[in-house]
């Protein structure tokens, strides 16, 4: 049984660069991806970026094109989300995701498995 555990919210200024990551214990699939999700008050949960395996190929929201980075360690366990030039509008609970098998990375119901979120607060 999976599991994922994610640190690394805080509060930041507009500008600031903060990294969360996201361990997941337990064994996982030959074919998975791991996302990164975000829920502002009173919106719906958002897309942010995610990566797959085998291949380890990246996907992106277009709101944060070029700022955030996902990224994984070799053992392929643990995953970080990069973000650089935060913005107010940035602000929201992020939440990582595991989902079996590689379809549809950009859409929260194909997940099975969510972290218990971190609160991101970027103040102007």
């Amino acid at each position: 049984q999976v599991q994922l555990v994610e640190s690394g919210g805080g509060s930041v200024q507009a500008g600031d660069t903060l990294t969360l990551s996201c361990a997941a214990s337990g064994r996982t699939f030959v074919n998975y991806v791991m996302g990164w999700f975000r829920q502002a008050p009173g919106k719906e949960r958002e897309f942010v970026a995610a990566v797959s395996w085998p291949g380890g190929r990246t996907y992106y929201a277009d709101p944060v094109k070029g700022r955030f980075t996902i990224s994984s360690q070799n053992d392929k366990n643990t995953v970080y989300l990069q973000m650089n030039s935060l913005k107010p509008e940035d602000t929201a609970v992020y939440y990582c995701a595991y989902k079996m098998g590689v379809a549809g990375p950009t859409f929260p119901n194909t997940y099975g498995l969510w972290g218990q979120g971190t609160q991101v607060t970027v103040s102007s």
